[in-house]
């Protein structure tokens, strides 16, 4: 009995701890239970933003999560409000995280990780547009796709320096993908974005540049005053294009960005030597940027300013100095010299608006008159032919004139002269008009053509000389012959010289124009030709002496204040502009498209010679004279050859062509056309 007792307490004691071991096998396989559950549920649950932003969710600092390995991580935070506001807000995380495939503490991701690449997923999508042909759908993509070509020619996008696996800089550097968004210009989220971009480029990489920016005008004004109107980073360097500064394209789109907010003071750059060679697509000139600084700008009254007046000739002599090949030391003339004056202010640029004030005046008034008086030539000539009547001609009566015999009107040395005045003339008409409108689309071609501004500079020299030379040559020629000539009346019908009959036959001619009186009878010269030879001395002066003084500006500025290279150069365009026109409208009018000169050319000034009807039509006066002294006959000479003739006309045509062409580039670029 008693031994029955002993057995049954041992088994009971033995069924309990059986019973407490089979208890906490039983805790453990359930809590171990739960967590496989759990773990197998976060695992096939949907990784979904929801899910993410779980953990991923912070409004001011990155939250810290404590994973299944027991290790405390700090996540990258996402703040949802204003994730939902971004470009990105209808993406699921994963679409971008390709690499994670749970929701596990540590995730688990596949090998080899995909680094997420935000060109390549936006060239996915625009390929998948343009294969379903609705790229027009989505404009905003088609944006981005621009943006990235940019960048990948840009600098940022060019391999690192110290690391030349990496770029100097990607999307991710300047973008925050998870709240990146496209505020429109004038929203307080625009602005913000504008304030913020001088600190995220500068505390990035470019923290030189930082500081002297906010010392600037333009940093003060962004960063001190809030004036989002003020230039940040990307207002000169844009967004995705910014290259290397020393580049000539960068230096030329630079300058062209400070126009956009300097717009007045890039017109009147434009119209400087420095401007003009920019417009042609060379960054060798002075741009912006060397003359008031990059990132430290400063008003121009600041006495730290580069162009304050205490510091402009050394600033100026960065470039104008006789150490640089084809270059001269700047002088003092330099100081006064403004690459931004204009016509519009007189009480800032008194010499500037009177000069312009005075060759608008010329140039309305000599255009008025005879574009007027062309067009009234053309009317009356065209009229009498329709009412049939015959032009009277004076004849030489009795006298015995062979009429196969030709007038010798010009001698060779005026013909040669005149034909190298017309080649240096359209010469210097194309090589200067193509640097007064370089902003056109055919000036840069022109220059490309010509080797660059700086052989078209050349060529414009050269040829300026010749035509100086000529026109010397020409008046020591003529003068040493007419004081040679007792017999020569300088006032008389064959002189040069405006007379008391210029002004008769002119108000004839517009009596005639109206219908109320006869033709005028012209003798040697007529009055819209001595209009024609003495032009030539007045633009030689004034175009010459204008040029000689902006071709050695540093003899110049020794001399003479720094304003007069701003009058020169208005004074040498004008004039230029004048001469131009003048030429190719008026001159060859009166020469090849009067009614009674078609059809074109006239080929008198290539043979010297014209046939004794057309000289009895153009200077009955002089014929009259001839035949009553009977001094005709020693001007009469055999008709030019059959080869002459030829090739004078084919000259002509081909002069008259370039005459033609070159006028329709002037009043292209005169128009703003292409």
């Amino acid at each position: 009995m008693y031994c029955a007792k002993i057995v049954t307490s041992v088994f009971q004691r033995f069924a309990f701890q059986i019973s407490l071991l089979h208890l906490v096998l039983l805790l453990l396989l359930g809590n171990a239970g739960v967590s496989l559950a759990a773990e197998t549920s976060l695992q096939s649950a949907k990784l979904d933003n929801a899910m993410c932003l779980s953990c991923h969710s912070g409004e001011t600092a990155s939250p810290k999560v404590t994973g299944a390995d027991g290790e405390t991580r700090e996540l990258h935070a996402v703040v949802p409000g204003k994730f939902s506001k971004s470009v990105h807000a209808k993406m699921n995380c994963v679409d971008c995280h390709t690499n994670i495939v749970d929701g596990s503490l540590p995730h688990k991701k596949v090998a080899p990780p995909n680094k997420i690449d935000c060109v390549q997923c936006h060239t996915a999508l625009w390929e998948t547009a343009k294969q379903d042909g609705n790229m027009d759908e989505k404009p905003r993509l088609g944006v981005v796709m621009q943006s990235i070509d940019a960048y990948k020619k840009s600098f940022h996008a060019k391999p690192n320096a110290d690391n030349p696996e990496v770029p100097n800089a990607t999307c991710h550097d300047c973008h925050d993908d998870h709240t990146f968004n496209v505020a429109p210009s004038g929203t307080p989220e625009h602005d913000e974005w504008h304030h913020a971009t001088p600190k995220l480029c500068g505390e990035s990489c470019h923290t030189v540049q930082l500081e002297e920016y906010a010392e600037s005008i333009h940093g003060k004004l962004l960063l001190e005053q809030n004036n989002h109107n003020a230039a940040a980073c990307i207002d000169c360097h844009t967004t995705h294009t910014i290259g290397n500064t020393s580049a000539s394209p960068i230096r030329l789109a630079i300058t062209k960005n400070c126009g956009g907010c300097h717009e007045e003071n890039l017109k009147t750059y434009r119209a400087t030597y420095h401007g003009q060679v920019g417009s042609l697509g060379y960054a060798y000139t002075a741009k912006c940027f060397d003359c008031h600084g990059s990132h430290g700008i400063l008003r121009v009254d600041d006495p730290a300013s580069t162009v304050h007046l205490n510091n402009r000739l050394e600033t100026c002599q960065k470039c104008h100095i006789d150490s640089k090949k084809g270059m001269h030391t700047a002088t003092e003339g330099f100081l006064t010299f403004s690459p931004h004056a204009h016509s519009h202010d007189y009480a800032k640029y008194p010499q500037m608006w009177i000069v312009t004030k005075f060759m608008i005046a010329l140039l309305v008034g000599v255009f008025i008159f005879f574009w007027l008086h062309s067009c009234l030539w053309y009317y009356r000539e065209w009229k009498e032919r329709q009412e049939g009547k015959v032009v009277s001609l004076i004849r030489a009566g009795d006298l015995p004139v062979d009429e196969t015999k030709f007038f010798q009107r010009f001698p060779l040395g005026w013909r040669i002269a005149h034909l190298m005045f017309a080649l240096v003339t359209m010469t210097l008409v194309l090589t200067g008009t193509t640097a007064l409108f370089a902003e056109t689309a055919w000036a840069p071609k022109v220059a490309e053509w010509l080797g660059g501004p700086k052989v078209l500079g050349l060529i414009h020299r050269i040829v300026a000389g010749l035509f100086v030379g000529i026109f010397f040559t020409h008046f020591v020629y003529v003068m040493q012959k007419l004081l040679r000539d007792r017999r020569f009346r300088w006032f008389g019908p064959d002189s040069l010289i405006p007379n008391w009959k210029d002004f008769q036959d002119c108000y004839g001619m517009f009596k005639w124009f109206m219908g109320k009186g006869p033709k005028p009878l012209f003798d040697r010269w007529t009055y819209f030709e001595k209009f024609d030879y003495w032009a030539v001395f007045w633009g030689v002066t004034i175009i010459g002496i204008s040029g000689l003084m902006l071709a050695v500006p540093h003899i110049t500025a020794t001399y003479l204040p720094g304003w007069v290279f701003n009058v020169a150069t208005v004074i040498h365009a004008e004039e230029a502009f004048l001469a131009a026109v003048f030429l190719f409208t008026v001159h060859f009018f009166n020469n090849h498209f009067r009614p009674d000169k078609l059809p074109p050319p006239d080929i008198v000034m290539f043979t010297g010679a014209q046939s004794l009807e057309e000289f009895r039509r153009d200077h009955p006066a002089q014929y009259r004279r001839l035949v009553e002294s009977g001094e005709l006959e020693k001007y009469l000479v055999d008709a030019p050859s059959r080869p002459m003739t030829l090739g004078s006309k084919i000259l002509g045509i081909v002069l008259i062509v370039i005459g033609l062409t070159l006028l329709t580039l002037v009043a292209l670029g005169f128009f703003g056309g292409t």
